[in-house]
């Protein structure tokens, strides 16, 4: 008997994962979401939320969602400057809500739509994706994500384009297992935060074997 009917495709498969796993988030951190959005308005004047214009997969703009970490004064800091730990334009509360990803958690309602996946790159907004070259466009080819290879393998302590290319790696070789690894991997970096020499899944030394100090941001 046929039963090729009753598969599920893997993308389709992620996608129902995601829409599930965001919903069952959502619901159960609905208490924890409200008192994080109460602390960073009580830190520092200004709305608790953070919206942005970001590309997701095939070019497309749309709007994401985090807790405001930014003293208001600054938003206009952006586009794409590269906040490490420690930086003054960050609030008190903000420090901390970086250090744990916790102002990444609005984005579960972007997950839920359908605008990013648990897992993927992290999505950049119109002027960094202007000067993509054809072959940082292959990030396009998948819907951004919460977390992805390059977070969890370094992150900001890595070049730009180290980035790029462990997340080319990741569309080149993305499967539900993975997603799972990365997943996984990223819960450790919630309770001590980003280091440089991160690299749980081995990737970083697969395709940078001189990978070092000297690679290093």
């Amino acid at each position: 008997m046929n039963d090729g009917g009753l598969r599920l495709h893997p993308d389709r498969l992620k996608r129902a994962f995601d829409a599930l796993a965001a919903t069952f988030l959502m619901i159960v951190l609905a208490p924890a979401l409200v008192v994080l959005a109460a602390i960073v308005r009580l830190d520092t004047p200004g709305p608790a939320l953070f919206t942005q214009t970001r590309i997701g997969r095939g070019g497309r703009p749309f709007t994401l969602y985090k807790f405001r970490t930014f003293h208001v004064r600054e938003f206009g800091i952006f586009p794409g400057e590269e906040i490490r730990p420690g930086d003054p334009r960050v609030t008190p509360a903000g420090h901390f809500l970086r250090r744990a990803k916790l102002d990444e958690l609005p984005q579960l309602l972007n997950v839920l739509l359908g605008d990013m996946s648990l897992v993927g790159p992290r999505p950049d907004i119109p002027i960094q994706v202007a000067d993509y070259t054809p072959q940082d466009r292959e990030r396009l080819r998948v819907r951004p994500g919460l977390t992805g290879l390059a977070q969890v393998s370094g992150n900001v302590w890595l070049p730009w384009p180290d980035r790029i290319a462990l997340d080319r790696w990741y569309v080149r070789r993305r499967s539900n297992a993975l997603d799972l690894r990365i997943l996984v991997a990223t819960l450790p970096l919630l309770l001590r935060g980003e280091r440089a020499e991160d690299d749980p899944l081995g990737v970083r030394a697969e395709i940078f074997p001189e990978s070092g100090p000297d690679r290093i941001a």
